[in-house]
């Protein structure tokens, strides 16, 4: 026979787990519907045409400023100045792979929409980010060599057409000046023929990797109903495209390209999330966040965003500048680059308690 207290202590036991445990299985049922939060679509609407204009003056003048610096002394590449800016947008990239990108991944990928199998038997999330790191840096070695292939032989072709078979032509404007010479490239202008090549390869591919994240964000974004949600989103979105346009406006800075290829790529930078909230409000009346699909998708681009933003970041900006002999030679620079590294990474991980 049960003794009435250890019954009534069972009852309350089976109540108390009932209450813990039965919210959260119905929570996880809803969570894949779309929620039920405050909607007012005309007014949600004036904040995404409002957020649109705000992204996009935010992201311009982001990328556009060390384009612009340029013709300032100061901030040129070759100046110490422009090594702080470089790691600045360097913490600003890797804070948005780790902080903003990488745990959106996580959150999509291990939702409890997603079926077990096999969404919750591996981890697809850090799996795409290591693919889409070791793809980027496969990019960045067969990229290079095609390059340089491709310099060596124009320039080949180019010299045995004026007459001076064997000879190679050196032109490389990463010094700011012409190189030329006949025969053999020298040491110097080798590697500055490479280190030109390799900051083309870098501003191509971290855009590829920054593009990818901004149509996400701006989707989302522009698929939102609330007002409430829409608002925090339109401030920290723009501080959030104006520090990440600064990092890849310093790459492409670098890249010495010619002015019109730096307008488009500038231009395609700008107008991304912009657009993507453009995409996301045409397809708002349908769009549900928490759907597989939705899920998947975002997860999948968001996590190979990740991996090149954070390989990007450490092996083709902060490895090549810290590791330079020009920075561990000069301690002014060396602490001048870490506390504009840190304030870099600390003013984007920030953001991220808004959006």
């Amino acid at each position: 026979m049960i003794h009435p207290q250890a019954f009534s202590l069972k009852i309350i036991e089976i109540l108390s787990i009932s209450i813990i445990v039965f919210p959260t299985v119905v929570s996880s049922d809803c969570t894949c519907d779309i929620q039920a939060t405050e909607h007012n679509n005309s007014e949600a609407l004036k904040y995404k045409l409002a957020s649109i204009a705000s992204i996009l003056l935010a992201g311009a003048i982001g990328v556009s400023l060390p384009l612009l610096c340029k013709k300032v002394p100061a901030l040129r590449p070759e100046n110490d100045l422009f090594f702080m800016i470089k790691a600045f947008a360097a913490g600003v990239i890797l804070a948005t792979g780790f902080i903003h990108v990488l745990p959106d991944a996580f959150d999509d990928l291990t939702s409890p929409c997603l079926n077990e199998n096999p969404w919750g038997k591996f981890p697809f999330t850090g799996f795409v980010a290591m693919m889409s790191a070791l793809g980027t840096l496969m990019i960045d070695s067969f990229a290079m060599g095609y390059y340089k292939k491709q310099h060596f032989k124009n320039n080949v072709d180019e010299e045995n057409g004026n007459g001076h078979a064997g000879h190679v032509h050196v032109h490389t404007h990463a010094t700011h000046g012409h190189a030329h010479g006949h025969g053999h490239a020298t040491p110097s202008e080798d590697l500055a023929l490479s280190e030109l090549i390799r900051h083309r390869v870098v501003s191509q591919v971290l855009e590829m990797g920054i593009i990818v994240h901004s149509v996400i964000i701006g989707i989302s974004l522009g698929a939102s109903q609330s007002p409430a949600t829409i608002k925090p989103l339109l401030i920290a979105l723009s501080f959030h495209q104006f520090f990440e346009g600064m990092g890849l406006g310093g790459c492409i800075s670098q890249a010495q390209f010619k002015s019109r290829s730096m307008a488009i790529m500038a231009t395609f930078f700008s107008l991304t999330t912009p657009g993507g909230i453009a995409i996301g409000i045409a397809i708002s009346s349908t769009y549900n966040e928490n759907s597989p699909m939705a899920l998947i998708v975002e997860g999948v681009f968001n996590s190979a965003a990740a991996g090149i933003l954070i390989y990007m970041a450490l092996v083709d900006l902060l490895a090549a500048d810290f590791m330079n002999p020009r920075m561990h030679s000069n301690l002014r620079l060396q602490l001048g680059a870490n506390i504009s590294l840190l304030l870099g990474a600390g003013c984007m991980s920030l953001l991220a308690k808004w959006a």
